[in-house]
C-alpha cells in the first residue's frame, strides 16, 4: 500500500475534477434552458 502514496490523491484529484464539470455542465444547461425560455 506504501507503494503508491499518490494514488489516493490522484483519485481525489479526478473526483474533484469530475465535480467541477459536472457543476459546468449544469450552469450551461441552466443557461440554455433560460435562453430558450425567454425566446417563447
Amino acid at each position: 500500500m506504501s507503494d503508491s502514496p499518490s494514488e489516493p490523491h490522484q483519485e481525489l484529484a479526478m473526483a474533484d475534477v469530475a465535480f467541477v464539470v459536472t457543476t459546468i455542465a449544469v450552469f450551461a444547461l441552466v443557461t440554455l434552458v433560460a435562453k430558450g425560455v425567454t425566446k417563447l
